[in-house]
């Protein structure tokens, strides 16, 4: 492998061999971003072609873990046969459907509509009827309770294959629930912040009905976005309604045609629509990959603009704090020192990380120690940790006053509920320890024990999961089709709640199940979960770690002997 000598990354890849001094074996290998190198009671085998930034570890304070296996070839090849066979079926329906033979219950073009354009993609409404349909019970299932650690999922059933579903008027009680993004437990009906909700409620009403920029603006909203600036460290900031549009609305108003996006390939659908909306030209990097992201802002800086080769007005470059998908933690130190060495901007969407990452809950920024004031944009949402809605932006004062009054979001958007902001408002306090209490350290430290353990222990079963270690969200990788709807329906009778998630939300043979640890949980609930899920695992032969794994602890025996017994 050659590199020059500017190119010495910040995130080379490199094979590393064994302490055998032989090379690691091909079947299947471990992307380690790992920058130290210190004794661990638990640590996984080494394989081949692991990310390991040779010469930038200066830039971190701690050790940086995360892992993706390779997909096992066998499971891989049987992947792809499984859509095949029913890409084969589905056409063969298709067929029958054409000569009435089957009924259709997909919308389709009407005959007199034949000359237009067609309004539905031929393949997307293939997949719906076809794919889709056959797993479709595993999503949009309601649930009649407040989505903690535990809800009530009301029983529905199909008579038609999934098309149609019908209520059965039973409830399903207490369901562990793995998948919401309650990651702090603040999604609850009792306590401080529903306590000061309800008072708010009373005094404002539920909404404002009207803009900021009108007769909407309170002095809750004020208040909020106080806080919201202290909790960063930023200047100021600005809140918003939705989280989603608080992406595809304000990247519009910060880019524009002559400017430059760098986005990572796994943004979220936010970020690559806000991106579009802009105008500007929009260059890919691969995920995480700071060489990749490195040589595109080289030919940017070299090239210009196509064509003209002027510089570009502007090069913004777009990551997530984690990525909701990978459990990936973006390598935000490297990103950095790449904005600075290159003079670009930087904005950091964090959705997930922000009170789930950092030892004071402030985000990757916080989890790294890093400088606030070294990210040009700050974002992130209370859908997540704080148990509300909406999204903010931090950053200088002269960025928040320019949004004011050029952000979609901002002059045309519904003002944010009063009870929503006031839930914010207290969670946040919470987190900070204003409110002279050590909840919010308590819960902080128990999301991150929680992760922890629960990552650990699938590793042990012998699972491949993807991302970080100390990310909060888990995938699991279920791989084929077949599975995705069996692993949903399994884990439900076991009463547990899962996210399975497929083709086209993942690459097609890396569907997974999406486990979100909460500090709501306690170590018994996420037992429970843990022997649900490996006996779904053993059920469905899903564990297809090919890694050797470390024997159980005591504590484990102790606690599997006891659910045993």
């Amino acid at each position: 492998m050659t590199e020059s000598s500017a190119n010495k990354l910040l995130n080379g890849d490199v094979c590393r061999r064994t302490s055998s001094g032989r090379k690691a074996s091909k079947n299947g290998f471990v992307k380690n971003h790992c920058l130290f190198q210190e004794p661990q009671k638990y640590r996984r085998p080494r394989g081949k072609n692991q990310d390991v930034p040779p010469s930038n570890c200066s830039l971190y304070k701690k050790p940086f873990l995360e892992y993706y296996e390779e997909t096992p070839l066998l499971v891989a090849v049987l992947t792809y046969m499984g859509y095949g066979i029913l890409t084969i079926f589905g056409y063969l329906r298709d067929f029958l459907r054409h000569w009435n033979i089957e009924k259709c219950h997909v919308a389709r073009e009407r005959e007199e509509q034949k000359d237009f354009v067609p309004l539905y993609q031929d393949f997307e409404n293939f997949y719906t009827r076809n794919l889709y349909m056959r797993i479709r019970d595993n999503w949009n299932r309601p649930i009649c309770s407040v989505p903690g650690a535990k809800m009530d999922v009301m029983e529905r059933v199909s008579h038609d294959y999934n098309w149609t579903f019908e209520h059965t008027g039973k409830v399903v009680k207490d369901v562990i629930n793995m998948g919401s993004y309650n990651y702090l437990g603040f999604a609850e009906n009792t306590g401080a912040c529903a306590d000061a909700a309800v008072e708010c409620t009373k005094k404002y009403g539920a909404g404002v009905s009207s803009t900021r920029s009108e007769i909407g603006n309170l002095d809750i909203h004020e208040e909020l976005e106080q806080l919201v600036a202290r909790f960063l460290g930023v200047e100021s900031s600005m809140a918003f309604g939705m989280g989603f549009a608080t992406n595809s609305m304000n990247i519009p108003a910060l880019t524009g045609k002559g400017c430059l996006i760098l986005s990572d390939e796994l943004n979220h659908a936010s970020l690559v629509l806000g991106a579009r909306l802009s105008g500007s030209t929009i260059r890919v990097f691969k995920h995480n990959n700071m060489q990749s992201l490195e040589k595109l802002l080289r030919d940017a800086i070299v090239n210009g603009q196509p064509r003209t080769h002027r510089p570009w007005k502007k090069i913004l470059i777009l990551v997530e704090g984690i990525y909701s998908m990978e459990g990936s933690i973006v390598r935000l130190p490297e990103v950095i020192a790449l904005k600075k060495r290159y003079k670009a901007y930087l904005y950091l969407d964090e959705a997930h990380s922000i009170g789930a990452l950092g030892p004071n809950g402030r985000g990757v920024v916080d989890y790294f120690g890093l400088d606030p004031k070294d990210v040009d944009i700050m974002m992130g949402t209370f859908t997540k940790s704080f148990g509300a809605a909406g999204g903010y932006i931090g950053g200088k004062k002269e960025l928040i006053d320019y949004l004011r009054w050029h952000s979609h979001s901002a002059l045309y958007a519904t003002s944010m509920s009063p009870p929503v902001a006031q839930q914010i408002i207290t969670s946040m306090k919470i987190i900070m320890g204003e409110d002279g209490t050590t909840l919010g350290a308590d819960r902080l430290s128990q999301l991150s024990e929680n992760t922890t353990y629960f990552r650990r222990k699938l590793h042990e079963m012998g699972f491949i999961l993807y991302g970080n270690d100390d990310s909060p969200v888990v995938p699991l990788m279920l791989y084929m089709p077949a599975k995705i709807g069996a692993f949903g329906r399994e884990m439900l009778k076991r009463n547990i709640g899962t996210v399975v998630v497929g083709f086209p939300a993942t690459p097609i043979i890396e569907s997974r199940a999406r486990f979100c640890v909460s500090a709501a949980h306690t170590r018994e609930m996420l037992d429970t979960a843990l022997q649900a899920i490996s006996e779904v695992g053993d059920l469905l032969q899903l564990k297809y770690s090919r890694h050797e794994q470390p024997l159980p602890s005591l504590a484990w025996m102790s606690e599997e002997s006891l659910l045993q017994d």
